[in-house]
């Protein structure tokens, strides 16, 4: 990571934190009040559809902390990530083949 210094010194500092943006290389900063609360930038909220009420889930990964709202869009860009694929079995009827098989067996003993 390029700016990995700058990384480094926000991600360590108490009063601030460093949001990592996927497809932009802005970065915004915000404080963290001495009641633990902080204040999203509105260019992020505007941009990320982060409305009062919205859940926020911090992901700590290498070192970073990833701020991901979880908003309709986040959530609908899961659907159909489990599709089976043509000519495939699902992994229910795969388990069912495989427990009947195994009852089989049982039964010939």
């Amino acid at each position: 990571m390029p700016n990995s210094g700058i990384v480094d010194s926000v991600l360590h500092s108490r009063l601030a934190l460093h949001f990592i943006l996927c497809q932009t290389s802005a970065m915004d900063t915000a404080y963290v009040t001495s009641k633990g609360q902080l204040v999203v930038p509105s260019r992020i909220r505007r941009r990320y559809g982060i409305k009062p009420g919205t859940r926020i889930n911090f992901i700590e990964d290498q070192g970073q902390i990833i701020f991901q709202p979880v908003t309709t869009e986040y959530i609908n860009s899961f659907c159909g990530g489990f599709k089976q694929k043509p000519g495939e079995k699902s992994v229910v009827r795969e388990h069912l083949e495989e427990r009947r098989a195994e009852r089989n067996r049982e039964n010939r003993k």
